[in-house]
């Protein structure tokens, strides 16, 4: 298990990378960023979450598998219930934060109807929710490789 939970994460984390590279051109710039990168931005996430089926569904289904898998491992082992619910909150975090904040921002980014600077919130909220969710899947997979070796 802790080997398809480890390549959940693996996926994960290069999603998340992918995104993180458009989500920079947020970094550290005044509350309104320019045009440029925020046209920049709003077109990756229009593409990626209405023009990019059915790979969006396999994120989501890879997110599934890995809380799942997480949920199956503290249920089935009783003596690292500890370190499996640590495991589990790892990635239920960053999944439930992305459905119910990351994505929905990121469809309305990509929409690119809002003033610049409602624009700029959302590319600023994203880039802050993908930094947490990438720390935190990146325990998981830590903990997924760490179980492989015990």
């Amino acid at each position: 298990m802790s080997r398809l939970l480890a390549a959940c994460a693996g996926f994960l984390v290069g999603v998340l990378l992918m995104d993180l590279m458009f989500d920079v051109q947020a970094l550290g710039g005044p509350t309104t960023l320019p045009e440029p990168a925020l046209a920049s931005i709003a077109a990756y996430y229009a593409r990626v979450t209405s023009g990019a089926w059915p790979l969006g569904a396999g994120v989501g289904l890879v997110m599934a598998v890995a809380v799942g898998g997480a949920l199956i491992q503290l249920l089935r082992d009783r003596e690292s219930r500890g370190r499996h619910a640590l495991s589990l909150a790892l990635v239920a975090v960053p999944v439930s934060l992305a459905f119910v904040r990351v994505f929905p921002n990121a469809v309305r980014l990509g929409m690119n109807r809002d003033p610049a600077p409602v624009r700029a919130d959302l590319a600023h909220a994203i880039l802050r929710d993908h930094l947490l969710c990438l720390a935190l899947v990146a325990g998981f997979l830590a903990m997924q490789l760490r179980g492989r070796r015990q």
